[in-house]
């Protein structure tokens, strides 16, 4: 434990691991991320997939649906924070206008339904062209012949995508949910910063911005050290299962 100028610092041994679980607070905000992780992964992994199945049947400009798709990625985290913030300003946003128009009373800043889904559709957002990439060069290493001999023996495109291609995405969709999940965990501060700064009271609260609050602004740097430990062990705990995965499938073949 030290203080907030650095100047005292003494030993407290568990306590802050024991402190933090004792704290309801702690205990919703480790909820709320996996709440967060689970409708980003799944809606994020869902909807790339779908833009990559269709995406690969279109013959003509191809080139710039891609591109269109791909730049995304080049945002930064904190541009897209602020990008969304203007688009659902409860005041002056042009989607929230369209929102009135259609009789729903869209104001994150009051609702912590409305704050959640924001973040969660900002964030599905900005990883949707890595999603997209990983997705749509897996389509393409797909042999072509196997495609083929289902069509001849009369398999419709989306049966032919259920029972051939997604089996063959497995390892690539294992991959992304792990790395979906770490970029939950990790690379979505800056967009719940710009956003909501956590709110509307601790609704939008994720692990990681935690530890920044905690840390920088109530200046409470133990609790925040312990908060950041027990996150790196659960990114540490995914990635060991990813490896153990990987290696069992490589094996299998």
């Amino acid at each position: 434990m030290q203080d907030i100028f650095g100047a005292v610092s003494y030993w407290v041994g568990w306590d802050n691991f024991i402190n933090l679980f004792a704290d309801p607070t702690y205990i919703q905000s480790i909820y709320t991320t996996l709440y967060f992780a689970f409708w980003v992964t799944l809606l994020g992994l869902m909807i790339s997939l779908l833009l990559a199945f269709f995406i690969q049947k279109i013959v003509r400009a191809s080139l710039y649906y891609r591109t269109a798709l791909i730049l995304p990625y080049a945002i930064s985290p904190i541009v897209v924070g602020v990008l969304w913030t203007f688009m659902f300003s409860p005041s002056s946003g042009v989607i929230t206008y369209w929102l009135k128009k259609l009789g729903i009373d869209w104001n994150y800043q009051m609702d912590a339904d409305h704050a959640m889904w924001l973040v969660i559709m900002a964030s599905i957002w900005k990883q949707l062209s890595y999603n997209f990439i990983f997705f749509y060069a897996g389509l393409q290493a797909i042999p072509k012949s196997l495609i083929e001999a289902a069509a001849i023996d009369g398999a419709g495109p989306w049966r032919r995508f259920f029972t051939i291609q997604l089996p063959l995405l497995g390892p690539t969709t294992f991959f992304l949910c792990v790395i979906n999940i770490v970029y939950v965990f990790f690379d979505t501060f800056a967009i719940i910063d710009a956003l909501t700064h956590g709110g509307p009271g601790k609704a939008t609260s994720t692990l990681v911005y935690r530890i920044y609050f905690d840390g920088f602004k109530a200046m409470d740097y133990g609790s925040s050290a312990a908060q950041s430990v027990i996150l790196m062990l659960f990114v540490l705990l995914l990635t060991v299962i990813q490896f153990r995965y990987i290696d069992r499938k490589g094996k299998g073949q």
